[in-house]
């Protein structure tokens, strides 16, 4: 994660974001007085949006929930990936 103020950020606004797509990162611009914003890459943006979908619904939250559960007391099973 980045920080810059607003000023920077508008000086140097290219390499701000040429560094956030880069990175696949996050940027946090502050500013005084007001409330910060934050600059994300599109594929960081993306993947965001995707968890937040599946998310949504209760049956996918409790499978994942369910999931890492698993994971964390050991009891996970390993599976074979179809072949496409």
């Amino acid at each position: 994660m980045h920080i810059v103020s607003y000023s920077e950020a508008r000086s140097h606004l290219k390499e701000v974001m040429d560094r956030t797509a880069a990175d696949a990162d996050v940027t946090i611009i502050t500013r005084r007085g007001s409330a910060n914003a934050v600059l994300l890459s599109q594929e960081h943006y993306d993947s965001l949006m995707e968890t937040v979908h599946l998310l949504r619904s209760p049956a996918n939250a409790a499978h994942l929930a369910q999931s890492i559960a698993q994971d964390q007391a050991g009891s996970r099973e390993p599976h074979r990936l179809a072949d496409a």
